[in-house]
């Protein structure tokens, strides 16, 4: 078997916001389809979809309610075969998402198993009694918001949602649910898929003794935005039987070959590289997908120390980075103020695609897309309705695939589910393509050059001591990659010499002189580049 993935680049596609072909301002598996073009031009390995499967939409498919179905807004099983040989045929490897922690409560073994406390799924879900003044068994809170507890009349418990009361939390302290969960993927897997993300991949256990989780420290006396944020949920997720589960996940995967997992890590900051060093020791995932990068941080030593302190803790382990994705403010925006936007969005791309790992790019980023103003009345995302306007949700981010300069840019004929405004109009595929300078241009360019050098692909990384604002690695025996983080220009020490045809940004040799102009990044080359110091 072929470890493809390891130093892939997968492009997320939101399904709702890539391409609509039916008229009814949402995508669709066709437009995926028709689309597939564009992201083999671009140069990266794998597509990743978010989910696709029946659903009520309460969270936009991460409340599945069949699993081994298309929901009739994206097509039908055939269309989804239909994408998959496509991008099969262009080169390009699918991955989808797998949202097992938790269902929809439309989902029928959540409708059996909420009937009585002795039908055959009546543990297939977390349940518990109150505390005798009716309150709920422990303080856990929900991500979206309140108690994670839901009282239902009929059982006359409460049952566990780490999201939304209408996602219950499935119980995989039982073998069933488990071996159910096994066939789902094995469903998929026979149907050709390449792998699998898997969301809250840290989620699937709860302490069966449903012990309270404690507070977490907070950095000021003003609370946040969210409760969620105030408590250390050291046991209402990240248990330790997750570890024996993954390996069984595993198991199923490598029956199959070229096949590839990559697990969703979220928790707390000083805890999340232990996870996922702890997640990917042989014979678990292949991969996780960390959170880490995706806040507001712009750093070189926080970008440092979440690459260095991954390969610390798991030296056979793998990660995967990324800077945007459907939950977060899009990073063009979020990294606004450290210079110039097309500059900002180059640097991000060239920073991004030289760390050592795998590499998940999220839809529009190639373009330098921006995060959308959503107006109150525009809203979808349950938890931005519920904590606006401190909190606006995700629907900025999830905004439609900007193709070109006509009427919803070209995403659909008719009023998409969220709208297209003039900012991100401008910012389209069509305007920029063939564009000498322009950011698309520029992702197409870093791409060709990740792909024709091994060293950026699994070359080992080591990092030169250098001064804020500057990020500089050696990756492999003969690459130094260097970048300035912000909108002045420094000068460095520096020997080698810069790599021909390689991208770069505001960058200049002079000498033993490395030049760096705001935002600037270079890649050079020698048999033992030494980047010696910041002047």
């Amino acid at each position: 078997m072929t470890e493809w993935w390891r130093g892939s680049v997968t492009y997320q596609v939101y399904p709702r916001s890539f391409q609509d072909t039916n008229g009814d301002g949402i995508g669709d598996l066709a437009g995926i389809t028709a689309r597939l073009p564009h992201l083999a031009q671009l140069g990266v390995d794998a597509i990743w979809l978010s989910p696709i499967f029946k659903s009520p939409m309460a969270d936009m498919g991460y409340d599945v309610s069949d699993y081994t179905d298309v929901d009739p807004l994206f097509g039908d099983l055939a269309a989804f075969d239909a994408l998959v040989a496509r991008a099969h045929a262009l080169g390009l490897k699918v991955i989808i998402d797998q949202v097992i922690s938790h269902s929809s409560d439309q989902h029928p073994f959540f409708r059996e198993s909420r009937m009585t406390r002795d039908n055959p799924r009546a543990d297939w879900y977390v349940w518990a009694d109150s505390h005798h003044d009716g309150s709920p068994p422990n303080n856990w809170l929900s991500v979206f918001g309140g108690s994670a507890w839901e009282w239902d009349a009929r059982r006359r418990q409460y049952y566990l949602h780490n999201f939304l009361p209408s996602q219950p939390d499935l119980n995989f302290h039982n073998p069933e649910v488990q071996d159910w969960a096994l066939s789902v993927l094995r469903f998929w897997l026979d149907r050709g898929v390449d792998g699998f993300r898997l969301d809250t991949v840290n989620y699937y256990f709860h302490d069966r003794e449903l012990r309270s989780n404690g507070p977490m420290p907070q950095k000021d006396n003003r609370p946040p935005v969210n409760p969620y944020d105030m408590q250390d949920h050291v046991f209402s997720k990240s248990r330790p039987e997750n570890a024996g589960w993954l390996e069984r996940l595993r198991a199923l995967t490598d029956e199959y070959p070229d096949r590839t997992m990559v697990g969703e890590v979220g928790d707390a900051p000083w805890r999340n590289v232990a996870i996922m060093a702890e997640y990917t020791q042989p014979g678990r995932l292949h991969m996780t997908y960390s959170f880490d990068m995706l806040g507001p941080e712009f750093t070189a030593g926080h970008f440092r120390e979440k690459i260095e302190g991954f390969f610390q803790g798991a030296p056979d382990g793998w990660p995967m980075w990324a800077f945007s994705n459907h939950d977060v403010i899009r990073h063009a925006t979020r990294w606004a103020d450290q210079g110039a936007g097309d500059a900002v969005a180059k640097l991000a791309a060239a920073m991004l695609l030289s760390f050592e790992g795998s590499v998940c790019l999220y839809q529009g980023e190639e373009v330098g897309q921006v995060e959308t103003d959503i107006l109150y009345d525009e809203l979808t995302d349950p938890p931005g309705i519920r904590f606006w306007p401190d909190y606006k949700g995700r629907d900025g981010c999830r905004t439609p695939m900007v193709w070109d300069a006509s009427d919803h840019g070209g995403f659909s004929t008719v009023k998409p589910w969220l709208p297209v405004k003039p900012p991100q109009l401008a910012r389209n595929v069509a305007a920029q393509d063939g564009l000498a300078g322009s950011v698309l241009e520029f992702y197409r360019e870093m791409l060709a050059f990740r792909r024709a050098t091994p060293f950026l692909r699994v070359g080992r990384t080591r990092f030169f001591n250098l001064p804020e604002p500057l990020l500089g690695f050696a990756r492999g025996d003969g690459l130094a990659c260097v970048f300035n983080l912000s909108a002045r220009p420094v000068t460095l020490a520096a020997h080698g010499a810069l790599i021909p045809g390689a991208p770069c940004h505001a960058a200049h040799l002079e000498g033993e002189r490395l030049l760096l102009g705001p935002n600037g990044f270079a890649f050079v080359q020698g048999d033992a580049p030494l980047l010696l110091s910041a002047e």
